[in-house]
């Protein structure tokens, strides 16, 4: 997630201090993603810094307050006008958990997957939910909202449709490893290695 970028977009709106910027993004974002004051802070020194905000001094009940310069808004015309990069995907901790979880012995990958299935399901009820109830009193105020709500319904149905194939491939790879351990063992209970080759010489 870009805070820099969503700080300085809130900015073109108007001037506003560290606290504004926050309530506004949590608001706009049905606070989804909660930010820490002291990330926003931290973030509007560096984009001071870099040219981006000014600092227009205090509000007189000591709040500063930070405005968008020009540089500032070519860059969020920049950053609106580009695609998202897939390039370096953010981290999945649920798919780096399973892809440990298949690889270390001891791990019952199975219930992994039950748990999360089922705290993924009852993720999707909430969202769609909220926004069935968003959107029957809707006002313009809302449409921010009802596209995280969207955003989050899509990602989270696709989420549940991975973890059933992921069961699939586990039930898939047992079968497999099932059907293996048959064909090495015949009907007498001998292994098929341990089977001596009956030759002439076995046949006296």
């Amino acid at each position: 997630m870009s805070i820099r970028h969503s700080l300085l977009a809130l900015l073109q709106d108007q001037p506003r201090y560290g606290y504004q910027l926050r309530v506004e993004f949590e608001n706009r974002t049905g606070a989804t993603w909660p930010l820490n004051i002291g990330q926003v802070y931290t973030t509007l020194d560096r984009l001071e810094r870099d040219g981006l905000v000014s600092n227009d001094g205090s509000d007189g009940e000591g709040h500063v307050v930070y405005s968008i310069t020009a540089a500032g808004k070519a860059d969020v015309r920049g950053w609106f006008a580009a695609p998202v990069e897939r390039a370096n995907p953010p981290r999945n901790e649920l798919a780096i958990k399973l892809a440990l979880a298949v690889t270390l012995p001891g791990v019952d990958v199975q219930a992994v997957i039950q748990a999360q299935r089922v705290a993924s399901i009852r993720a999707l009820q909430d969202y769609t939910k909220s926004r069935r109830d968003t959107a029957a009193t809707q006002r313009a105020a809302d449409t921010a909202w009802l596209l995280v709500l969207d955003s989050l319904i899509f990602q989270t149905e696709a989420e549940v449709r991975w973890l059933d194939l992921c069961e699939a491939r586990m039930v898939q790879q047992a079968a497999q490893a099932s059907a293996h351990g048959s064909a090495r063992k015949p009907s007498n209970g001998v292994p098929t290695e341990e089977a001596a080759p009956l030759t002439a010489e076995t046949r006296r």
